[in-house]
């Protein structure tokens, strides 16, 4: 028996996720989020060399336009916000914040999923 591909695996591990900003401002917030999609997109991201960084837009199997989480560069530093609230966008943060930020929140991905019992290696980035 074939199982399905990774990256459609990847879809089904889900959670609540919020994106808010150190003044608590609530960017964006969904039910059901395909966070194990996100934390690989994220790694790959982050793992880029700074001059071919650029901005992210996350493009995910479970949404028909990208960019359900967006992170762009400013003057002013680096912003979170989402396609769905394009008029509300996080307080801008330093890329040494903003990384740190990624990876608790990557760490607290894998946690889960070693919890759920599915080895980390499972979701490319861990």
């Amino acid at each position: 028996m074939d199982s399905a591909p990774v990256a459609l695996l990847l879809v089904d591990i889900e959670a609540d996720l919020t994106i808010s900003d150190d003044s608590g401002l609530v960017v964006w917030s969904e039910d059901g989020f395909p966070v194990a999609e996100l934390t690989c997109a994220f790694s790959l991201w982050l793992r880029l060399p700074d001059g071919e960084r650029g901005d992210f837009a996350f493009d995910s199997m479970s949404y028909a336009e990208p960019g359900a989480v967006q992170i762009t560069a400013t003057d002013e530093g680096w912003r979170v916000g989402s396609v769905f609230t394009p008029d509300t966008r996080s307080a801008p943060a330093t890329w040494a914040s903003l990384a740190a930020d990624l990876a608790v929140f990557i760490e607290a991905v894998s946690d889960e999923v070693i919890a759920l019992g599915i080895k980390p290696g499972f979701v490319p980035g861990l």
